[in-house]
């Protein structure tokens, strides 16, 4: 029976396996003359794929069109590109509006988280500190010590621990806590100083409950001593400088000056004062809008005033009492803002300036302005005294609590170991017998 040979049809090419061995050379050959004919250009052009219907386009786009196409692809590079904490970062970047010249003011916080064992009572005066409940360089550490005082006595020296150790250790969140309400002071600073270093003096035999009862004592003389007794002495030094028919200017509330002016008053001095008044604070105002502030009043003239006031009101001053936050050992006075500009113009106009601090307060830095370290005040401040528009949502007020007064401002600093010349502040530390400040 004969085989039938495969076939194939007019105009198409017969398949390799029914093709002998010349033929399939021959084809290969052919197949390779036309690849080497084709040009270059066609052979490198990588296929394209179809486009979507909606990415066709029969005309070029518009700017607009322009526009959203590379905002869109800014925004995908973007995103790819950048981690997520990188984008929270540029969000509150956005959204702060501070000058950069207050970016390292300490800023205020209202309501400081609780973190590990911190005590009720620095709770509680956390949240005074940060709504400006508690002001003042004095009142602030006099809170303070007093706070500390019950967490002392509430402390209990842990197995296998000397308090004289461990109390340090369970201070020091205590601290923490109060600095993350407002920044620290130069008073609770010294205070905390001296604290601690009475804290690692303590006996390690003595019974437990007799330590804590003498480290409270010991606060209670440094309040006694270094605020107290220190301010009737500067009451005593200052009432000298205060003679019948004078204008004593003042600036905001200092609670030193006013215990000058009571005492010069009771001893039968009569005088009139100028109280100049300022923001951001306006504790003048407040003060005399709280009688319950206030001691009983004795008929003192007084004139109050506001800053704007002080060029119209200089010329009627015999003398200027300033209270201070801190003196610093080049002799500049750091105190509520607006104090440099009261002692600058009492110095062009002849007025002599008297800074009344306690040494306490002394801080062994040097200043040389108020922008290297200051407090910003909290904005809530002055909610109910602007007026609220659409305006008001991008405004933000930025006030700074300090300022710095140069020692050529300042005529001599009243102190309890006695009048000094700014130039003299450092020798502060000799006259108290090089105790720790």
């Amino acid at each position: 029976m004969a085989t039938e040979t495969p076939t194939s049809t007019p105009g198409s090419q017969p398949s390799q396996k029914s093709m002998t061995k010349a033929e399939r050379r021959e084809l290969q050959e052919k197949q390779r003359a036309a690849k080497l004919a084709q040009p270059a250009d066609t052979l490198n052009k990588p296929k394209s794929k179809p486009k979507p219907p909606a990415a066709q386009k029969k005309y070029p786009p518009g700017p607009a069109e322009a526009n959203i196409s590379s905002a869109d692809a800014f925004r995908s590079h973007t995103k790819d590109a950048t981690s997520a904490p990188a984008m929270d970062s540029l969000a509150e970047a956005s959204k702060s509006r501070s000058l950069r010249i207050f970016s390292h003011f300490g800023l205020p916080k209202h309501g400081p988280g609780v973190k590990g064992d911190i005590h009720p009572c620095i709770v509680r005066l956390a949240l005074q500190f940060s709504e400006f409940k508690i002001c003042g360089a004095n009142a602030r550490c006099i809170a303070t010590l007093i706070a500390f005082k019950t967490v002392i006595q509430d402390y209990q020296t842990p197995p296998n621990n000397t308090l004289s150790r461990h109390l340090m250790t369970h201070l020091s969140p205590q601290i923490t806590h109060l600095v993350s309400a407002r920044p620290m002071s130069v008073t609770m600073g010294n205070a905390i100083r001296q604290l601690k270093l009475e804290i690692s003096g303590s006996d390690i035999d003595m019974p437990e409950q007799d330590a804590k009862d003498l480290l409270c004592q010991k606060i209670d003389d440094y309040i006694r001593d270094r605020i107290i007794i220190a301010d009737e002495v500067i009451q005593d030094l200052a009432c000298t400088k205060i003679k019948d028919g004078d204008t004593i200017l003042t600036y905001a509330r200092s609670s030193v000056v006013e215990k000058v002016l009571l005492s010069a008053y009771k001893q039968g001095k009569r005088f009139s004062v100028i109280v100049v008044d300022s923001r951001p604070l306006l504790e003048v105002s407040w003060t005399l809008s709280d009688d319950s502030l206030l001691p009983p009043p004795p008929p003192i003239p007084c004139t109050y005033a506001l800053l704007p006031a002080l060029p119209s009101l200089i010329t009627e001053a015999t003398c200027v009492m300033l209270g201070a936050h801190s003196l610093h050992s080049n002799g500049a006075v750091f105190s509520r803002a607006g104090t440099a500009l009261v002692a600058m113009m009492a110095k062009q106009h002849s007025v002599p300036v008297l800074v009344c601090c306690e040494t306490y307060k002394s801080s062994e830095g040097v200043m040389l302005d108020g922008f290297s370290k200051n407090e910003l005040a909290p904005s809530h401040l002055f909610r109910t005294t602007l007026p609220i528009s659409p305006q008001g949502a991008n405004l933000e007020i930025l006030n700074p609590l300090y300022d710095l007064t140069p020692p050529s401002c300042i005529t001599a600093v009243v102190t309890e170991v006695g009048l000094i010349p700014p130039s003299s502040i450092s020798s502060i530390p000799t006259a108290l017998g090089k105790i720790n400040l």
